[in-house]
């Protein structure tokens, strides 16, 4: 016989709607009928009436009233219910895990993989990571983002409160990020620091970003620094970037402004006559080396990515070695 259930509000689903709740837990019990156990006080929150759209709190109690059996199985025809999880999908993302626990993930994205949907994609992580949903609702969710074609560490919180500190601490700056990067040429100073103001470009150039001034609409702030690793000769330069500005293409835009633009970037590159060396991809050299953030719960997550396969291709080609310190771990920052 059903009776009345008062049920604690569980970490993960704090600041979770009460109807998303519901939804959750009863998935049999329609919105209709929730409204009406609502508006007759029979579902309470704490003792207190409560909306529908109210935000829950972890550790408070919700009253449910008795529910027939079915509430809590989906009655909903097959073709109404989401879409299962891809199992492959799943496989593909544990495929490129570089670190996990219990709150976070960092994955080894590739390059050619978008991070984010948009105008006819349908295979991206954010899509992908549905597949990882868990027994309660929780769907893996992005921090940050790094672009299509650079591959690398990318930081993705298993649920809504560790998405929101770890958002925090990006917004903060208290993430540390180390890319890796081939460009034309060798800058000069060895060691330097870049800051411009960027804003989409107009027209043709919408999906660019361009060199702006203070007060120019949609110009933000961007500041990188840079150092030399190692060059061959006056013709690249292996250099390991720190952006403490997180712009869109903020790296590939600096290295450009400057003069050295990233080898086998398809917006940014506009070197005259200049051909690229033998044995060499004509992709995007950039990768996101290495994040270091604070943990959520406490300590830090220090993760390091190897380089994709065209970049060790030429890094051997180049006679670089991958294992050198990195010199801008001594920069100072912002």
């Amino acid at each position: 016989m059903a009776t009345v259930e008062t049920i604690t509000v569980g970490v993960d689903e704090g600041g979770m709607r009460l109807d998303r709740w519901f939804k959750l837990h009863y998935p049999g019990l329609g919105f209709v009928q929730l409204q009406k156990l609502l508006r007759s006080g029979q579902v309470r929150l704490d003792g207190k009436r409560v909306d529908a759209s109210d935000r829950i709190g972890v550790g408070q109690m919700v009253r449910v009233p008795p529910l027939a059996v079915d509430a809590r199985i989906d009655t909903r025809k097959p073709e109404d219910r989401p879409e299962k999880p891809n199992d492959g999908d799943a496989t593909f993302i544990r495929s490129i895990l570089l670190y996990e626990d219990d709150d976070v993930m960092v994955l080894n994205k590739p390059a050619g993989l978008d991070v984010q949907g948009g105008s006819g994609l349908t295979r991206h992580v954010d899509k992908m990571l549905e597949a990882l949903v868990d027994k309660r609702g929780n769907v893996p969710r992005l921090v940050h983002r790094i672009d299509r074609e650079t591959s690398g560490c990318l930081v993705i919180a298993k649920r809504r409160q560790i998405a929101g500190k770890l958002t925090a601490a990006f917004r903060a700056r208290s993430a540390r990020k180390t890319y890796w990067a081939l460009v034309a040429g060798v800058p000069k100073p060895a060691q330097g620091r870049i800051s411009t103001f960027l804003a989409r470009g107009e027209e043709e150039e919408g999906d660019r970003m361009v060199i702006a001034s203070h007060g120019d609409e949609g110009a933000s702030h961007a500041v990188s620094y840079y150092a030399v690793v190692d060059h061959a000769g006056q013709t690249l330069a292996w250099l390991s970037m720190k952006p403490v500005t997180g712009r869109t293409h903020q790296l590939r835009a600096h290295a450009a402004h400057i003069g050295h633009p990233i080898i086998g970037d398809p917006k940014y590159f506009q070197k005259q006559n200049w051909d690229l060396p033998g044995g060499m991809q004509n992709r995007l050299h950039l990768l996101a080396r290495r994040i270091v953030i604070p943990h959520p719960n406490g300590g830090l997550i220090d993760v390091t990515a190897p380089l994709p396969a065209h970049m060790l291709q030429s890094w051997n080609l180049l006679g670089f070695d991958a294992s050198q310190y990195d010199p801008t771990d001594d920069l100072e920052t912002e």
